[in-house]
């Protein structure tokens, strides 16, 4: 009997949620992403280290640990971990901005074509890398123009319909829902217990997946960050899922029968097309209390990560000009 993971594969395109570069080769996803939090564990793995020591390398002959030495050296070893995953995986491999640029489109802009700039002078062409941003409307709004330049975008911390058709409206390649971030909130507000077919997180993902089907919308739908097998299983024939280490090898050892539960065929309950203005996407976003907690958290927390990565980063630069 094949796995379930074995299984997956065969409705879903799976994406491994992590830079630990070994864990991808040994897993063999479709495509792969990234981002601080990621980057900051595998940077402190000695199997990384030629990675992580060119990067700093780099930064010490720049002179100083100013912050935009500091930065411009993250964002290295960030393309470094990612021109080495782009030559294990088949597929795309997801590069995010800096999440302190969620609510500046023309930073974002400036960033993006940076890394796919970057990529290309290291024969990592366009159409290998999802450039990840933030779904704010600032980030929105930028994945629109990209799009229009032919760099690919993943809008991620989605947690909620207004987004997902903003997204759409914009042209995105790709949005990353976060099913196991909105059963946090819903569990901590004190409501459950839920099963994976009434987890708020899977009715989501379910929601957007069925209105992009029933509308003709081409953007793929990602789900992502999850909390259990049941919660992927639930959504077994999605688009794409990105899933961590843990739960991958879960699934590889589960010999049990899995059923696909999403199909583009079935758009039961969708709701009407959106088109939402900035003025309409804000209000319709902020009337939804979750959501709005969700991605302001989130971006937090990537930022907190990302200035851990910055500091780390400072301190190795630091080092290496007192040696």
């Amino acid at each position: 009997m094949p796995s379930k993971l074995d299984q997956l594969r065969t409705m879903t395109v799976v994406v491994s949620d992590t830079g630990d570069i070994e864990t991808v080769r040994r897993l063999k996803p479709q495509d792969c992403t990234t981002n601080p939090t990621l980057l900051l564990k595998a940077a402190e793995m000695s199997a990384y280290s030629s990675l992580v020591d060119e990067a700093l390398a780099w930064g010490t002959k720049q002179g100083g640990t100013s912050d935009a030495v500091v930065s411009a050296t993250c964002d290295r070893l960030a393309l470094n971990f990612g021109a080495e995953l782009s030559k294990i995986v088949p597929g795309r491999v997801s590069t995010e901005v800096d999440a302190d640029l969620s609510f500046d489109t023309q930073a974002t802009l400036a960033k993006a074509r940076s890394f796919i700039k970057a990529y290309e002078e290291r024969g990592v062409g366009r159409d290998r890398i999802l450039i990840k941003i933030a779904s704010t409307w600032e980030g929105i709004r930028a994945a629109e123009v990209l799009q229009k330049e032919g760099i690919d975008c993943n809008l991620t911390l989605l947690f909620s319909l207004a987004q997902a058709a903003a997204a759409a409206d914009a042209g995105a390649f790709l949005i990353s829902p976060f099913v196991g971030r909105i059963l946090d909130w819903h569990v901590k507000a004190g409501e459950g217990p839920f099963t994976p077919e009434t987890d708020p997180g899977v009715v989501s993902v379910r929601q957007i997946y069925a209105y992009y089907k029933k509308h003709g919308i081409p953007t793929v739908v990602m789900g992502a960050s999850f909390r259990n097998t049941g919660e992927i299983e639930a959504l077994a024939g999605c688009d794409r899922l990105t899933i961590g280490p843990s739960l991958l090898d879960q699934l590889a050892a589960d010999e049990g029968t899995l059923e696909r539960k999403l199909d583009p065929a079935n758009t039961e309950g969708a709701p009407e097309r959106l088109h939402l203005d900035e003025r309409g996407f804000r209000f319709t976003f902020n009337e939804d209390q979750m959501a709005t907690e969700k991605l302001s958290e989130g971006i937090r927390q990537f930022v907190r990560d990302l200035n851990s990565l910055r500091a780390l980063v400072a301190k190795r630069i630091d080092g290496a000009k007192a040696a």
